[in-house]
């Protein structure tokens, strides 16, 4: 375990505290990763990188590692693909392909602190894929990510994202997991967020905020509502008062994110609505926060990845 997640050894002859007849017999029945790399990209903006993954059945995921001063964070992947269908979102226009694995959702973070040579400071469940639709597998790996044995990132250090599967909310909120916890919302307005995201005819905002109460309730901890806005669509008035609304009770932190370009019916608000915005939620006891992604320009920012070949970027 320590060779393989802080040691971070590329093959059995360099554990070199097992026999040599041991080594031989793991070499000859398992090997050490499920990830090939396609292609890499580096940001000329932002330094991010983003890394282009296939798997051994020729599906691909992505990562992005984002360096920032006094952090780096590593967005990482659940899915090969997604099936919730957001419309502003890449990752749902290719539809879910399969889970990926506790081993290969691990293995993006070994194979970006070998590629790299730093250690990752913040992990980040908002890649490719719902996470709380690959559960067992998605905590499995967090808690391997976690443990003080190998890679070591500490719980609060690690943010697992959800568009918002309420019954595995309560499941996230009885188990206890020390993980923080983000929720992609879009909308507080039921008929609005169903045209953004499909997933909302099953689980509506009333629905999505009683679990995230509970949540609240059993874990003490404020989770954090992601909120894309989009030009004309969920960035008025109107809805600055919807989501006021439903968090004025609800302990939590509200990230407002402009929108990064995916389809072409859907634009960025300028900086002036994006600050306007942010205005409107005031006063809340939520801090707000804007948050201009990173990685926009080789399509590593959020909403951004599609598992697709890189083009018109910088590759190395």
């Amino acid at each position: 375990f320590n060779w393989l997640y802080a040691r971070k050894a590329a093959d059995f002859d360099a554990m070199t505290n097992l026999s040599k007849s041991f080594r031989q017999k793991l070499a000859d029945t398992v090997r050490i990763g499920q990830l090939t790399l396609a292609e890499k990209a580096v940001s000329p903006a932002s330094a991010s990188i983003k890394y282009l993954f296939e798997l051994d059945d020729k599906n691909v995921i992505e990562s992005v590692f984002i360096p920032e001063s006094g952090r780096r964070t590593l967005c990482i992947s659940s899915q090969a693909g997604c099936a919730l269908k957001c419309v502003f979102c890449a990752t749902g226009q290719i539809g879910l392909r399969r889970n990926l694995t506790a081993g290969e959702i691990v293995e993006q973070v070994v194979f970006v602190e070998q590629d790299t040579g730093l250690e990752v400071s913040n992990i980040v469940f908002m890649g490719m894929g719902e996470p709380f639709k690959n559960y067992e597998n998605v905590i499995k790996a967090a808690d391997l990510i976690k443990h003080e044995d190998g890679i070591a990132v500490g719980s609060r250090r690690i943010v697992i994202s959800t568009a918002g599967i309420v019954p595995a909310i309560y499941q996230y909120a009885d188990e206890g997991h020390k993980f923080k916890l983000a929720v992609s919302l879009h909308s507080a307005i039921n008929e609005e967020r169903e045209k953004l995201m499909p997933i909302s005819a099953k689980y509506t905002v009333e629905k999505l905020t009683e679990a995230v109460r509970y949540y609240i309730k059993q874990s003490g901890k404020r989770p954090t509502f992601e909120y894309v806005l989009l030009s004309g669509v969920n960035d008025t008035r109107r809805d600055a008062e919807a989501l006021k609304k439903m968090v004025r009770n609800t302990p939590c932190k509200i990230n407002l994110i402009p929108y990064n370009p995916v389809v072409e019916a859907y634009r960025r608000p300028d900086e002036e609505r994006v600050n306007q915005f942010a205005q409107w939620l005031l006063p809340l006891r939520a801090p707000v926060s804007v948050r201009w992604s990173k990685g926009v320009d080789i399509d590593a920012a959020c909403g951004q990845l599609a598992g697709k070949r890189l083009a018109d970027v910088h590759k190395v």
